[in-house]
């Protein structure tokens, strides 16, 4: 018998190693920020048809008031939304999306899907001293849809040590194709934040997709591919940005994924945190076991 869905799966990815992924990305880049008013609302009343969005929970419930569908589609979230995990010890979801896979690194192997990984390594564009801060700890992905709040926050209070800008492919981050590319999340353009926090490093990694025209951080604006298309170390303001669990970090500007990096044995993820769940921003995702200084 003819295993269609998975036929359609390797066709849906073997479509994406044919298609101009960057050019395409910048096409939706550009067609996102039109802010000619019978265009971007025709665009925001599309999304709105085919997603159910609730309107009441942004800053901002006039879907047709913001100046583009970028605007629209990176709005904030009014006061109280989001609540934080009352425990000053809990780790919060950055982001509302849905956990793609989480639990402990095996020295610095992540899992991807079920006969896939990756390393820390790769992830972090290569650099395997910053790695092996996170060996044996614990990692956490989570996708987001086009329907969630698109919006990324701090999961627990922490200074910015360091951010990375890794170029690379652009393959949909969606759980068909993270089945079926090896090292998805490694090989996809992505920018690695790394932050020094009183229970140690931790790492959010901001990882592109097609048709995200481009990544934004708070400290340093919008974050496009950069050519030549090597690893760059992102400017570092002065001082470097302290930002309080619950903050805002960074947007993306389309749907994509978040990979958040714990060190061993300072921070557990909580035994609920398994693939499929989904999660808001601000819930517990775990807990700070051991404290030292920033």
């Amino acid at each position: 018998m003819t295993d269609s869905p998975g036929l359609r799966d390797r066709a849906f990815v073997g479509l994406q190693h044919l298609l101009p992924q960057h050019l395409l990305s910048r096409g939706m880049r550009e067609l996102t920020r039109v802010e000619l008013a019978p265009f971007k609302d025709l665009l925001i009343s599309g999304f709105l048809k085919l997603y159910d969005i609730d309107m009441n929970e942004a800053e901002n419930p006039d879907p047709h008031s913001y100046a583009s569908f970028n605007a629209f589609f990176t709005r904030a979230l009014r006061a109280g939304a989001r609540p934080l995990d009352a425990s000053p010890q809990a780790l919060v979801s950055p982001v509302d999306g849905q956990v793609s896979q989480a639990g402990p690194l095996d020295g610095e192997t992540l899992v991807q899907a079920k006969g896939l990984s990756y390393t820390a390594t790769d992830l972090l564009g290569g650099d395997a001293a910053l790695a092996s801060e996170f060996a044996g700890g614990s990692f956490a992905t989570i996708y987001l849809a086009p329907f969630n709040y698109h919006r990324i926050h701090m999961p627990v209070t922490g200074t910015l040590r360091t951010a990375v800008y890794a170029p690379g492919d652009l393959f949909s981050v969606n759980a068909v194709t993270a089945a079926n590319v090896p090292r998805l999340f490694a090989r996809n353009e992505r920018v690695a934040c790394v932050f020094d926090t009183p229970a140690g490093p931790v790492a959010l990694v901001l990882v592109g997709a097609l048709f995200v025209g481009s990544m934004s951080l708070v400290w340093a604006g919008e974050v496009t591919a950069r050519r030549p298309a090597r690893n760059t170390v992102l400017p570092l303001p002065s001082p470097a940005p302290e930002l309080a669990r619950g903050a805002e970090m960074g947007r993306f500007n389309m749907g994509s994924t978040v990979v958040m990096l714990f060190p061993r044995d300072r921070m557990r993820l909580d035994a609920q945190l398994s693939p499929g769940r989904v999660v808001r921003m601000g819930e517990r995702i775990g807990e700070c076991l051991e404290t030292r200084p920033a």
